[in-house]
């Protein structure tokens, strides 16, 4: 056992020996004022980059009028955002929290209510999240066993062996299209077709998890438009409100409706601050930053070796440790993270531009040559 010691903060992340202080685009300030290019945004969640006029905006002018109501009642900019991502979907429903993992745990709660079924399907590498129902469908053992036991009737597959999981009992098919914790791992349209078919087949529900792949991250506003496969439900958080906390669930129209009213909440779900930052993200997220954030990816494709994933976000493949690549990255004054051991995860601000993606490329080609 430990002894808590030195900075007051529990012990859950290796951080890096940096202090920010200010931000704007794709540039990060530290405290002692050196400037960093921002190839990780957060992890995926300062999609249009750091204090971008829109969202700052609209979360400004929203902090002067109000702020929480709880869901006892209803705001204006919860209503507007549920409409404006039903309007992206194609028609759905949403329920609104705070968070990735959040948004999980009201989508394994929604399917076995809407199936009256108890299991459930997911990829081994998968991550979906560190709250005992989303670890519980994560396929990292090293991230699982710690904390186990966890809920029963969850079965890993592979892409390739899905169907071989799937039967009476399983009340969802729940699958990143590209896993990012598992190491940017795209899953091929054939892989989502066949689910979708196993899904319909076996009475189950299709679950896509889009916290990080959602919000014009692959090029396209939900990656799943890229196959054409449509869910019977997806989670948004990280890009949705351009830094702020929020989260949420999609389930399709025509859908089983599964929840009635106590059976799920979220104190602080959908927000009004955010859920109005959130609505100038979605307004920003057009078919020109769309195509643009698929130049930009393939930008970082073209030059830099073994490169996988979609639009902006990608792995960097090295066959060898990432974390002192990442490391000797952040001293050249450039951040990027990890993608299981042996690859470099980017997923820049999506609005960057080609001057700063030339500049990445130059000092990630000498850190990973060096």
């Amino acid at each position: 056992m430990s002894v808590l010691t030195g900075t007051p903060l529990l012990p859950t992340y290796a951080r890096f020996p940096v202090t920010f202080v200010d931000g704007e685009g794709s540039w990060l300030v530290a405290d002692d004022g050196q400037r960093y290019l921002d190839l990780i945004a957060g992890i995926a969640v300062v999609s249009l980059g750091h204090c971008h006029p829109a969202p700052l905006a609209a979360a400004h002018a929203q902090l002067e009028r109000l702020w929480h109501v709880s869901n006892l009642y209803s705001t204006e900019p919860m209503e507007h955002l549920a409409e404006r991502l039903s309007a992206r979907f194609g028609g759905a429903h949403a329920f609104f929290c705070n968070s990735g993992t959040e948004a999980i745990e009201a989508a394994l709660k929604w399917a076995r209510k809407a199936t009256e079924k108890t299991d459930f399907v997911a990829l081994e590498g998968s991550f979906h999240g560190r709250t005992m129902g989303s670890l519980s469908i994560t396929g990292q053992p090293s991230k699982r066993a710690p904390f186990e036991p966890l809920i029963p009737g969850v079965h890993f597959a592979t892409p390739e062996t899905i169907a071989d999981h799937v039967g009476p009992q399983t009340a969802a098919i729940v699958l990143e299209i590209v896993q990012g914790e598992g190491g940017v791992k795209p899953l091929s349209d054939e892989v989502l077709h066949d689910a979708r078919e196993l899904a319909d087949d076996n009475g189950a529900m299709l679950i896509f998890d889009e916290v990080q792949t959602g919000v014009g991250r692959t090029g396209e506003f939900f990656a799943w438009q890229h196959s054409g496969v449509k869910p019977d439900a997806v989670t948004l958080a990280k890009g949705l409100a351009n830094g702020l906390p929020i989260g949420a669930l999609l389930v399709r129209d025509g859908a089983p409706t599964g929840f009635v009213p106590g059976d799920h909440a979220s104190t602080f779900g959908g927000n009004p601050v955010a859920c109005a930052a959130a609505c100038a993200v979605v307004d920003a997220i057009d078919d020109v930053l769309l195509e643009h954030v698929r130049d930009m990816g393939a930008l970082f494709a073209e030059a830099l070796p073994e490169v996988r994933g979609a639009g902006l976000l990608l792995a960097v493949e090295l066959h060898h440790p990432a974390g002192p690549v990442a490391h000797a990255a952040l001293e050249k004054g450039v951040l990027v993270g990890t993608a299981g051991d042996t690859a470099l995860r980017l997923a820049p601000p999506l609005t960057i531009s080609r001057e700063e993606v030339q500049h990445g490329i130059a000092t990630l080609q000498e850190v990973i040559a060096s």
